[in-house]
């Protein structure tokens, strides 16, 4: 789950977002996402960002309860398995059609979307203007914020399905052959 302000948020096989106070175990938020969610979500000014498996992403406000928008690629239609990141503005989420989606927080829209040559399930990360994201390909991309742009790319050889973490300026990322990469 994602934690704001005391609440769990997240979704799950009963297509139903949930937000659950934490201190008491009562149940707050109970939004129908139309189909399940295998990811977590991003949360940032009251508002949460998921992806489904019914070939959406999801905007809801928090406080008011009400859908703020839905996001599904206009040819390519696939499930959403990577936990969605809200950096700036931009809604970042990987996707099982084979690419890395940037959306609009505000309206939903396409900013860009980035191809990688098998399907993604990795969970973003971003620091100084760049995303970071495995893909099923074995390859580690670097994406420019703004744009979607590669700026790097490494290849690992194996698929990577885990999400990169970052700190102290490393970047690390395991791959489904057991090995943990670290760049820095």
């Amino acid at each position: 789950p994602a934690i704001s302000d005391g609440i769990a948020y997240f979704g799950g096989c009963d297509e139903t977002f949930h937000g659950i106070r934490v201190s008491d175990g009562t149940e707050v938020v109970s939004l129908s996402a139309g189909a399940y969610t295998a990811a977590s979500s991003a949360i940032k000014n009251g508002r949460a960002f998921f992806g489904t498996f019914d070939n959406e992403v999801i905007g809801l406000d928090l406080t008011t309860h009400e859908l703020l928008w839905r996001y599904e690629h206009p040819q390519r239609h696939f499930p959403f398995y990577s936990s969605a990141l809200n950096v700036d503005g931009t809604v970042v989420i990987g996707g099982r059609d084979r690419m890395v989606h940037g959306i609009s927080e505000e309206t939903g829209e396409a900013l860009w979307t980035f191809m990688t040559r098998a399907r993604v399930d990795s969970s973003p990360v971003a620091a100084d203007g760049r995303v970071y994201i495995g893909s099923g390909d074995g390859r580690l991309y670097v994406l420019d914020l703004d744009s979607g742009e590669k700026l790097w790319e490494f290849d690992t050889g194996a698929p990577l399905s885990a999400s990169p973490a970052i700190a102290d300026g490393k970047i690390v990322i395991g791959s489904q052959d057991g090995v943990l990469y670290c760049f820095g």
